[in-house]
């Protein structure tokens, strides 16, 4: 068991909220950040995922967790997560709850593709919205928005998806600018494939993929630092190329590796559906 506390810890702790902490990324970053001394708030909608995680990271780490089992694409949920924990002296956000779709945007479910949005956009303003003006106040704190490799560019056969992407990377830029001054330390994580949960959800085949447990970690490792930073070769890779096409160009390129990742939709006549 450990009880030391890291430097993060001492800059942004001594408490982080983590979203989406159940699974995958959002899971990583709390495993990551519970071994660096913090305690969490565990936010998921299952919430007997949510205890057994806090149960493990308690016992190997010696850190305090508090459970908060909710709907984060319900924007009264995210208002009673914040008042949930006023009394906590919370010095970091990681906002890493989302899921995506693929597959052509006319075949999707129009209701399925708005909560996305719900979810991927508004719940992740909501959240800054109400636990900014606390990092403000107390002059130190860091807020992780994930992002994404498809986030700079449009990319159909994930045309949504990237869509919201975007707003997300757009935001961390903007907000890191309006909050340096007051001490708050703003990342866009925009990551290529990861091997969690998100690819069977949104129905993609995806190579090369990336453990969540790097993606956290450089992504910490980057937070004040960096306004965004691309964990994983593959993210680098095509960031750089990319980089030197026109704006046209990059689509045309991401659409090829996007048709590769959901090829197999094609042949058997599956969408993702959630």
């Amino acid at each position: 068991m450990s009880t030391a506390v890291s430097r993060l810890a001492r800059q942004y702790g001594p408490w982080a909220l983590v979203t989406g902490a159940s699974d995958g990324i959002g899971r990583a970053f709390a495993g990551y950040l519970a071994g660096e001394g913090f305690n969490l708030v565990l936010v998921a909608r299952r919430e007997p995922a949510l205890v057994a995680l806090a149960t493990d990271l308690q016992r190997a780490h010696g850190v305090h967790c508090r459970v908060l089992a909710a709907d984060l694409a319900d924007l009264e949920q995210v208002r009673r997560i914040a008042e949930a924990t006023n009394d906590l002296d919370l010095g970091l956000l990681v906002a890493a709850a989302g899921f995506g779709t693929s597959g052509r945007f006319l075949d999707g479910d129009l209701g399925i593709e708005a909560e996305m949005v719900d979810l991927n956009c508004t719940s992740v303003a909501a959240l800054a919205w109400h636990i900014g003006p606390r990092l403000v106040q107390r002059g130190r704190g860091g807020v992780v928005f994930l992002s994404s490799l498809l986030a700079f560019h449009g990319t159909a056969h994930a045309a949504h998806y990237a869509a919201t992407k975007a707003y997300v990377q757009s935001l961390a830029e903007g907000l890191r600018a309006e909050w340096a001054a007051q001490g708050v330390d703003v990342i866009a994580s925009a990551p290529g494939p990861i091997r969690s949960g998100f690819a069977a959800r949104a129905n993609m085949q995806m190579a090369q993929a990336l453990p969540a447990e790097v993606v956290a970690r450089v992504t910490m490792q980057a937070l004040g630092r960096k306004t965004t930073v691309r964990p994983g070769w593959l993210s680098k890779l095509l960031g750089w190329s990319l980089a030197m096409l026109p704006r046209w160009g990059q689509v045309i390129v991401m659409t090829q590796v996007m048709k590769g990742m959901t090829a197999h939709q094609a042949r058997s006549g599956s969408r993702a559906t959630a």
